[in-house]
């Protein structure tokens, strides 16, 4: 039995999303039938609508033009008070166009029917507990998104972006250190032309297949390829840099005192190497960071520090602070790592700062220490010194190297947590 489509206010007409998946109509339960063949109006990608008999189905077609994202609003506005239904593939929930649908109507008007996913699919057909699975989609996002998901021995499921996109997944593997893992393409998942290619990323050796395709990978890391763990504090080694680069001990001290939290926002305000908002931005996908550099090649390096790390996302603006911040959305947590005795930056800086937010800040300079004292008397917080000793060779013996000790200052801004 079809089930109802929900209550709405008076004089709104709900927007009816169904998911569908490669085996078309006949896969479909007689809910999502009934919701198709009742609409005045069905929008969907052509792939999707190609998979829509005609006799059963006699709505108008829309498909959805490219860009897609600013379309939403106007093509639901242009059918306004038609009962429309939006065709999605498999769950429109999970990675789909149900969230800009819900973000744009609410999602007190979304009626949403879900198809099985393909990762749904895909952890069918391996065997796989989809809970311990890591999911990556690089449909329109950068492959280099995808390098923060690799650690030895994790499952990956990668939505691919087209016919292309295995091949450059096993490209990406072998540059990160990953070439001896395994790869599963599962191509027209669900549907009579299922179909299933394997081998290793170092020596792929399929052409370019089924555009509708998921990837699995079992991560393996190359002997001797570096090791990047989970947690703040990657090795030094993992950056390009040119000695800008804040250390990894005092690295790990700095996120901590920073505690990022999902979809928070940072400022990394002399970014250096970029090393403090690319470990700020790996602790979750939802985390982001801005960071600030004057100088046009550290902003160029971090740039590639940042798709070498997984985090292409991370914006870099390039100019002087505190005048490069202005326009900058607020941030949740703000780190200086250097410039502290720049005039007006750590005013900036604080009155930019939402309520609730974390201010940390570095220095190994007299002056520069002399301004955090400062503030640690007009605004509370912890003032620490951090000092770090590696153990090197003196003669025929091992001695201690101590490293320039790092005043930190971290603070939370008074108020209410406002976001």
């Amino acid at each position: 039995m079809s089930s109802p489509i929900p209550p709405v206010a008076p004089g709104t007409v709900p927007v009816t999303v169904v998911g569908i998946g490669a085996d078309g109509w006949a896969g479909l339960a007689d809910a999502s039938r009934a919701a198709l063949t009742s609409a005045e109006v069905v929008i969907g990608g052509d792939r999707q609508l190609a998979l829509l008999p005609g006799d059963a189905c006699r709505a108008e077609r829309v498909a959805w033009p490219s860009p897609l994202r600013p379309a939403v609003p106007r093509l639901l506005g242009e059918h306004a008070g038609r009962r429309v239904a939006v065709l999605a593939s498999g769950d429109p929930m999970f990675y789909g166009i149900g969230r800009a649908l819900a973000e744009t109507v609410g999602p007190e008007r979304l009626h949403v029917l879900p198809h099985p996913s393909s990762v749904s699919y895909a952890c069918a057909r391996l065997g796989w507990p989809q809970e311990d699975t890591t999911t990556v989609t690089l449909v329109g996002r950068p492959l280099a998104s995808l390098a923060a998901a690799l650690h030895d021995g994790r499952r990956l499921l990668v939505l691919a972006a087209g016919a292309r996109t295995p091949g450059e997944v096993a490209g990406l593997l072998r540059e990160r250190g990953f070439g001896p893992s395994r790869m599963d393409v599962l191509e027209q998942l669900g549907s009579e032309r299922e179909n299933r290619l394997s081998g290793t990323a170092d020596s792929w050796p399929h052409p370019p297949g089924d555009p509708l395709n998921v990837i699995a990978v079992t991560c393996v890391r190359s002997a001797g390829a570096l090791r990047l763990g989970a947690v703040p504090g990657l090795p030094d080694e993992a950056y390009d840099h040119d000695g800008q680069l804040t250390k990894r001990h005092v690295r790990a001290a700095t996120l901590a005192a920073l505690a990022p939290a999902p979809g928070e926002l940072l400022w990394d305000v002399g970014g250096g190497s970029g090393s403090i908002g690319i470990e700020w931005m790996r602790t979750h996908p939802s985390c982001r960071a801005i960071t600030v550099e004057r100088s046009a090649g550290r902003a160029d390096r971090i740039a590639r520090n940042a798709d070498v790390l997984g985090v292409p996302a991370l914006r870099v603006v390039t100019g002087d602070a505190p005048g490069a911040l202005a326009g900058l959305p607020a941030p949740d947590a703000v780190f200086i790592g250097g410039g502290l005795t720049a005039p007006g930056l750590l005013d900036a800086c604080w009155d930019a700062l939402r309520p609730g937010g974390r201010l940390v800040a570095n220095t190994v300079t007299l002056e520069s220490e002399a301004v955090l004292a400062d503030r640690h008397r007009r605004y509370g917080g912890e003032l620490v010194r951090l000092s770090v000793a590696h153990a090197v060779p003196v003669g025929g013996f091992t001695g201690w190297r101590q490293a320039m000790p790092v005043t930190q200052w971290s603070v939370t801004k008074p108020g209410a947590v406002s976001r």
